[in-house]
């Protein structure tokens, strides 16, 4: 358990996937919930985490780049527009994973499972969740944090409609940096959001994070990360 804003908040029920979701309040406009001390903290923890995966990583991801180069022709990184804090875009890094000819990498079609566009070398990067490695580049620049609400694509849409018209709410993710992972995304409120029901359910996940914020649960939600890609269950 911990303690935020004067609340003890039980770190196992904020994890659970299958307990229902609480009422979130609405933030006031002029309030940023995580400033101050607090910000430089999650910020030099972020900075510190993705200079240790990269130096870890690196062999790795030198690998993944050499097997994207000998498959396919094109870019071995692709950027993708991507709505951030305060909703400012930026362009969010990727190791390629589909055919060059593929529009736009799916900015506003989303990939599915056993979406043709998706290269063999991509389909293994995508599964083990590699694809996303490059955006540790983001969070040492700035744009990303390692945990936050998952950045989308404008015009992505859920049950036809364009993200912003499915929840008034959905604006009060971007009073932070998006995340590489989230607590929507250890719940399992990721991938495809084909109806309306799944994308409330991830930014009611989104803004809970955002209200009960902490060091320990962005440990929290990063171990159950490292758990679920170890385990092959994050990503398709």
């Amino acid at each position: 358990m911990f303690q935020v804003g004067g609340t003890i908040i039980n770190q196992a029920l904020l994890l659970s996937a299958d307990r229902a979701i609480a009422p979130i309040s609405y933030f006031e406009p002029s309030r940023r919930p995580i400033s101050g001390w607090r910000r430089s903290a999650k910020r030099l923890t972020d900075i510190a985490i993705a200079s240790l995966l990269l130096a870890v990583l690196s062999p790795t991801m030198l690998i993944a780049a050499l097997a994207i180069r000998l498959e396919s022709s094109g870019p071995i990184l692709f950027r993708q527009r991507r709505i951030g804090f305060a909703n400012i875009g930026f362009d969010m890094l990727k190791f390629r994973t589909m055919h060059r000819c593929a529009p736009d990498q799916g900015r506003l079609r989303q990939t599915t499972r056993g979406d043709p566009r998706v290269t063999r070398v991509g389909a293994v990067l995508r599964h083990a969740s590699l694809d996303e490695l490059p955006q540790l580049f983001n969070v040492l620049r700035g744009d990303m944090s390692i945990v936050g609400p998952r950045p989308h694509a404008p015009g992505t849409c859920a049950g036809g409609l364009p993200f912003e018209m499915v929840t008034p709410r959905y604006a009060a993710r971007h009073r932070v940096l998006p995340g590489m992972t989230g607590l929507a995304q250890v719940r399992g409120w990721r991938g495809e959001t084909e109806t309306k029901e799944k994308l409330l359910r991830r930014v009611e996940a989104d803004l809970e994070y955002i209200e009960n914020w902490s060091l320990w649960l962005d440990f929290a939600i990063m171990a159950r990360t490292a758990v679920a890609i170890l385990a092959m269950r994050n990503a398709y």
